[in-house]
Order: structure tokens, then sequence, then C-alpha cells
């Protein structure tokens, strides 16, 4: 329950009696210090109920000595801050983590930031820091133009496998700008191939930025153009040819070996579904290959909210199975059950044109929908709107980690959010790859017009090209 913090600091008896009209007096201190946090009150008001605390009880409990950081942080109270730091260490022989990060916080942002990197080396020897508590140090740094230091927090953060916000990321190209340093450049890139490793694409702010820094580099030349790349992979801005999204028949093979060894003979796939179910469903796909485009029944069905399931899939169906296109949709048994979301004459209609596998109605789509499409040949395309994060949890090196993302790209056809009555829109897969890269004079960089901290199966249709004059 809330109260009203008082506006002006306390005596002693006024607190008592407060404390004594509440109706759970024993935890009257800890909601006051929160209704305290949330109204953001004067420091004056809160250590003037702190004073009561100490003045009846002889000392002042730990959760509320963090409580009362936490509002020296949230209004910057440098010196407050510190003596609570010189208190708990006297105090307490370790800290716990919320403390730590309170302490972080609060002193990164000050003059005395040096003093949040002593506490990160703190942390460190009890516990693993937390993402937060590397960025308040990393942002400190470059606040001060401090690079290599902030660089130096940025690779161990790194390899304590912690990964970076993208704020982190932007933060350090803005304070970069304008600096004239082959190893700070070599740092900057090194972050854009991070994207690049893993699929990151930066929103319009996070862009701008990358933008802004190479164009700020003294005697650089850089210049930056917002585009759109042509379907055949070229760039209307420096006519530059991007990557191709196809892998060479070794790498297909490899990563089809892989993923049919790891994901779907690995430990994940059977916890959903039965072995004889799946053998069932490798024969009738071997009787049937090769096939041009898998569809994840249930997934699509759901795109349109309002639409019965069965139109939904029916619409798919109709726009993808053209002509001899050959099309498999992995379906669930409870779809033949005549219901009013499965009509039975729609679901006719739709198997005289496609192929339908019809699951147990618990089974896991992915690993049917990754066979099919794999044992299909490197035409294959699939349909889902899944971002098939899981799986590639199950492939354990980097480089087939890097195939499996890249065959994705390229392989996976997605929808185009469509209004109001019309029909569904599909977007075909990319000819070109969706990834940062690189020819060292040129620049490509996929970008989102939103900011999206997970990742999304949607690839952006918007490039940022820099290319040096």
């Amino acid at each position: 329950s809330r109260i009203q913090p008082p506006e002006k600091p306390l005596k002693s008896e006024e607190w008592n009696r407060l404390r004594e009209n509440f109706q759970s007096p024993e935890v009257f201190e800890e909601v006051m210090l929160n209704s305290m946090i949330k109204s953001n009150s004067p420091i004056d008001v809160a250590k003037s109920l702190l004073t009561q605390v100490a003045q009846s009880n002889g000392d002042i409990a730990y959760n509320l000595l963090v409580k009362y950081l936490a509002l020296c942080v949230q209004q910057g109270q440098t010196a407050e801050i510190q003596e609570m730091y010189d208190i708990m260490k006297i105090r307490f022989k370790t800290l716990e983590s919320g403390a730590y990060s309170l302490l972080i916080k609060g002193l990164s942002n000050s003059d005395q930031w040096k003093m949040a990197l002593s506490l990160l080396e703190e942390v460190k020897k009890i516990m693993i820091p937390s993402r937060t508590n590397y960025e308040s140090c990393i942002k400190a740094a470059g606040r001060h133009q401090e690079m290599s230091l902030a660089f130096e927090l940025y690779h161990d953060m790194l390899s304590k496998d912690l990964m970076p916000t993208l704020d982190i990321l932007k933060a350090l190209f803005d304070f970069s700008r304008g600096m004239k340093d082959a190893e700070l450049q070599k740092e900057l890139f090194g972050i854009l191939l991070h994207l690049r490793e893993n699929q990151i694409y930066p929103h319009k702010t996070f862009m701008r930025s990358i933008k802004l820094w190479f164009e700020s580099i003294p005697g650089g030349n850089w210049r930056g153009h917002l585009t759109n790349i042509k379907d055949s992979g070229q760039c209307p801005v420096c006519s530059h040819q991007l990557e191709d999204s196809d892998l060479t028949e070794e790498e297909y093979n490899n990563l089809r070996e892989r993923i049919i060894k790891d994901v779907i003979h690995g430990t994940d796939t059977f916890r959903k579904t039965s072995p004889q179910e799946f053998e069932a469903f490798q024969t009738f796909v071997e009787n049937r290959l090769p096939f041009d485009i898998v569809i994840d029944g249930l997934n699509v069905s759901h795109i349109k909210l309002k639409k019965m399931q069965c139109e939904n899939l029916f619409d798919a169906v109709n726009y993808l199975a053209k002509g001899k296109t050959r099309v498999l949709v992995l379906g669930r048994k409870h779809m033949l059950s005549n219901s009013s979301n499965w009509r039975r004459e729609i679901m006719k209609e739709m198997q005289s044109k496609a192929d339908f596998f019809f699951a147990e109605n618990i089974s896991e789509d992915d690993a049917f929908l990754l066979y099919a499409t794999l044992q299909s040949g490197k035409h294959c395309k699939f349909v889902t709107r899944d971002f098939l994060r899981d799986h590639k949890a199950c492939l354990t090196d980097s480089l087939t980690r890097h195939l499996f993302r890249k065959w994705q790209r390229g392989h996976q056809i997605v929808f185009s959010p469509s209004e109001g009555g019309k029909p569904i829109k599909f977007l075909p897969a990319f000819r070109y790859d969706c990834v940062v890269q690189t020819t060292g004079d040129t620049w490509h960089i996929p970008y989102k017009d939103i900011f999206e901290e997970k990742y999304s199966y949607q690839v952006p249709r918007k490039w940022l090209c820099i290319q040096r004059k």
C-alpha cells in the first residue's frame, strides 16, 4: 500500500505518530521509502526518517540503506552516494548485486567516476558483473574521452558472454566522433563486424550515429547515403553488388548434415514428438521429394486474427502454390476435425493444391519444417513467422550457426502486413545477403526504422551505404 511522503523533514515523534497510524507498522519504513522513490522526495526528508530509525533501533537495516541509496542515485547526489558507500563498506562485509549496481550507476555519472571502476573490480571478485554494471562504466569512460579504457571494458564484457545493448554500441560511436585514431577506427569497425556476425540490425537512431561517426573522421572523406538495394542486389548509390545469399554446395551439405545430426536427431526434437511419428514423416517426405516451398501451417493460420484460421492458410496456399510450384503444408490432426476454424470443404480444396502432413497436436513443427526444406535441396524455401532461434542454440559451433542464419535469410519467405481485408502478400526471400558487409572502401549496413532489442524474422529493407570518396 502507498502512503504520501511528507514534504519536509519530520521530527522523531512525528514519524512515530505516522508509524502508529499505519496498518502494518512493521513495514512502515520500507513502504515509506518506496513511496519517496516513486515521488522523488527531497533527500533531507528521507534522511530524517533514517535518523529516527537509527535513534530507536540503534542501527539501520541493510534493505533501508539500499532504498535510501536508490533515492540518492535517482537524484545524482554524489556526496551522499559516496558517504553511503563508506557506511555500507564498514557495516557489511560484502554487498549484494542490487547495491553494487546502484553504487556503480551513481558514481559513474559523477566526477568520481573512477570509483565506479574500482567497484566493478570489487564485484568481479565475487560474481560476474551485470551488463548494466559494465555499460555504466563504459559510458563514464566514453564521456571523459578515455576511449581505450571504454573499449577495454567492452572487450572484458564480451569475454564474459554478456551481449552489449544497442544503446551502448551507439554510445561508443557517439563518443568517438571526430577523433583521428587508427586503433579506435579498428575497434569501431569491430563493432560493425559484431553486428554482422550476430545478425543484428541497428535502428534508425543508431544507424545515424554510425553515419555521423564515419563522416566525422578527420581526413577520412567518408560519405553516407540512405538507400534501398535493388532486387538484383546492386546498391543504387555506389553500384556495388552485395554478397549473394546462396550457400555453396559444400556449405549447404555441411549445414544439412549438421542440422539433421544436432537438431533433428539431437535432444530437442523428440521432447514434443514421438520417434515413430518423425519416422512416418521422413518416409512421407522421401516419397514425395523435392518440394519448392514448405509452409508451417499452424503458424501461418494465425496471420490475421479476425479471419478464420483455415482461410488464412487457404490464402497462403493459393498465393504460393502457383503453376508447377510444389508445396508441402505441415498441419495438425485437429485441422481435420471440421470445426468453426477448420472447415472441411476449405481443407479439401487446399489438399488438392498442396501436399499436407498432419502431425499429432503436440508436435514440434520446426524440426519437420527444417527437415523437409533441407531434404528438398538448395532451391526450397520455407514460410513461418518464427525466427527458429531455439535451433540456432543447438548448433554447437559458430561456423554452422553462421551458415544456418545465412541460409535462413536467403530461404525464409515472410509476410508483408496487409491492411484491412486485402489478401496476404508474401515478400520473396532475398537473393543478396542481408547483413552488414564491407569491401574496405564501402560499408553497407541494413537498418530498421524502430528499435527492437529482440531478434525478428523480418529482414530490413532499408540500407545505409557509406563510401570513401
